[in-house]
């Protein structure tokens, strides 16, 4: 319970009225500074909320005599780096994908541009750099399912893969153990002969088997060796870039049940010069043919 309110012998201080164990708390004033302070707070306040945009309502917030905001600030600065780039964007509009290639000016900005707009957009599935992972091809090798030109990358940027767009990469494996096309046995074979392609076979009986299986169903699309073939976007099967992984059990994963990878129609999303600076970003990681 608090006691009576008194004043401190020794300060003179008057008391809250509380007192523990014989220890009684002091009502000690705030210092004026302190207190000055503070009302100069409350004072700035009431100042910056007549000159800054500051009290929100249902269907805004109040714009201040200033007429300044941090976002308007921001869309202003974003508008003057449009205005500066637009040059430079309108040249890469208007040019070819070679004359982009053979103008320094040109192709140093198609570059940078291609790698901000590669970070912002691509490296979600084909990582930094291009480096690629499991589903999503490295762009900055030279192994290609749809073929490394840069005409060809730009085909495949602007339309591309296996997508709604009239003008997408379209190419399809069949499941050709889902679908009852090939036995267990068969495919078992067939995967075989695939390991032999790069000397990793164990079963000579199957590799033979596998060879014929091959040469019906497979030879169409990936070549008489494995080679692949970039007009149906078929990987070769005769080196050592695996799309999904090149192990026994994927491969005769990928035989059962296809592989059926897309990849966005990026002209739909993005303008016509982003478009080409990508095409030319990539090509230049160092795998463009």
């Amino acid at each position: 319970m608090p006691t009576k309110i008194e004043k401190d012998e020794i300060t003179g201080t008057e008391t809250t009225g509380h007192e523990w164990d014989g220890i009684k708390e002091l009502n000690t004033p705030l210092p004026k500074w302190w207190v000055y302070i503070f009302y100069a707070t409350i004072a700035w306040s009431l100042v910056y909320f007549v000159l800054y945009p500051a009290i929100p309502s249902l269907s805004g917030h109040t714009n201040g005599t200033l007429g300044y905001w941090s976002r308007g600030e921001m869309n202003a600065s974003l508008e003057e780096g449009r205005a500066q780039r637009a040059p430079f964007v309108n040249r890469i509009r208007a040019a070819s994908l070679e004359d982009i290639r053979r103008t320094p000016e040109l192709l140093n900005f198609a570059i940078a541009g291609g790698r901000v707009a590669f970070a912002e957009n691509c490296a979600p599935c084909h990582q930094a750099g291009g480096a690629g992972t499991r589903g999503y091809p490295s762009l900055a090798d030279d192994v290609w399912l749809w073929g490394g030109t840069i005409a060809d990358i730009h085909q495949s940027i602007a339309y591309g893969v296996r997508n709604a767009n009239e003008r997408s990469r379209t190419s399809q494996m069949p499941r050709f153990g889902a679908d009852g096309m090939l036995d267990a046995a068969q495919i078992q074979d067939v995967a075989e002969f695939v390991l032999s392609l790069t000397n990793r076979s164990t079963d000579a009986a199957r590799v033979a088997r596998g060879a014929t299986v091959f040469a019906e169903n497979c030879v169409s699309c990936h070549g008489d060796r494995g080679e692949g073939n970039v007009e149906f976007g078929a990987p070769a099967l005769n080196g050592q870039v695996w799309l999904y992984g090149g192990d026994r059990a994927t491969i005769v994963e990928s035989i059962t049940n296809s592989r059926s990878g897309n990849m966005p129609a990026w002209s739909e999303r993005l303008d016509d010069a982003t478009v080409k600076m990508l095409a030319v970003y990539v090509h230049a990681l160092g795998g463009g043919r």
